[in-house]
């Protein structure tokens, strides 16, 4: 039985050093040929959770087997119910929260309808010029038209009405 889990302990914390050291030059160099191992239908199954809960199964069976007068099967379900707290507690106190704080650049030009700006290029009232909209994290320049006809002047602030043929139309903020 010991060397259950010695072999669960030893072989999380290798998978530990190797997906720390490693992990992003063996996910280029296999190119995605492991990615069947994420199980994206049951977000609890990560594998970071799993190995987690197999290591801390391992540690804790060693020590009750070397501190403790319980019997194997005993020191065996002791120790399941530990991994299996432990798996629950990674996932949701350190996998999902760090899931959930990734945040994309990226946006669409139809989300900038309704957003604030100012006008970088003059804009005629028959025309194009430029404005300057923030956008997530920073700002963005964009080709802009007048919705309703009117002329903008350079550091004019607008407000983005539409979006045509990747042309915000735009027209004077009045607050």
């Amino acid at each position: 039985m010991e060397g259950l889990f010695l072999g669960c302990l030893f072989g999380g914390i290798l998978f530990a050093i190797v997906s720390v050291v490693l992990g992003d030059w063996l996910s280029l160099a296999l190119d995605g040929m492991l990615d069947f191992l994420s199980l994206d239908g049951v977000p609890v199954l990560q594998p970071t959770a799993i190995v987690g809960g197999i290591t801390v199964f391992g540690g804790a069976g060693l020590l009750l087997l070397h501190h403790s007068a319980l019997g194997t099967a005993a020191i065996v379900v002791i120790a399941a119910l530990g991994a299996i707290a432990a798996a629950i507690g990674l996932y949701y106190l350190y996998i999902r929260p760090m899931e959930r704080s990734e945040h994309s650049t990226g946006y669409s030009m139809k989300e900038l309808t309704g957003m604030r700006g100012e006008v970088t290029v003059p804009i005629p009232s028959s025309g194009f010029g430029e404005v300057t909209v923030k956008t997530g994290m920073g700002l963005t320049n964009h080709i802009a038209a007048s919705f309703d006809g009117a002329e903008l002047a350079v550091g004019s602030r607008i407000v983005v009405i539409g979006v045509e043929d990747h042309t915000l139309l735009v027209s004077k903020l009045e607050l």
